[in-house]
């Protein structure tokens, strides 16, 4: 019997003095984009939008998402993928959910705070800062 493979998305939004949105979960340490799972029947870019409102009150248009890079997230479960979507057009509400978010913030891409995650940190290297883009996330 093997693991069926699983699909997240992140999202890549961007404010109008050029910082990007990451937050904090309370279940696992770091900041990161905004995202999760794809979740039966649903499109990439609606598990997206759903997981961008639900976490950080953003509502976003799936016509405004730009499809970046895929990444395989083998380290965090044998058989997983990552897509990466920049938003291009957004607005600002308030987030549906309650408790899975301990804080949300827009930092500077190129110095984000000390405990962004790994992943995270090497997309904004990658998009950023230069840095060759990596397939493993």
């Amino acid at each position: 019997m093997s693991r069926s493979t699983t699909l997240g998305v992140r999202g890549i939004v961007v404010d109008s003095a050029g910082r990007v949105l990451l937050l904090r979960h309370t279940y696992t340490p770091g900041w990161h984009f905004p995202g999760g799972g794809v979740e039966n029947g649903e499109t990439c870019a609606l598990a997206l939008s759903r997981e961008l409102e639900e976490e950080a009150g953003i509502t976003a248009e799936p016509a405004a998402f730009e499809l970046l890079s895929a990444h395989a997230n083998h380290a965090f479960f044998p058989n997983d993928h990552v897509l990466v979507y920049r938003i291009t057009s957004w607005t600002q509400g308030k987030a549906s959910q309650r408790g899975e978010i301990a804080e949300t913030g827009f930092f500077d891409p190129l110095a984000p705070p000390a405990e962004v995650s790994k992943g995270t940190k090497r997309r904004l290297d990658e998009l950023f800062g230069g840095a060759p883009r990596s397939e493993y996330w």
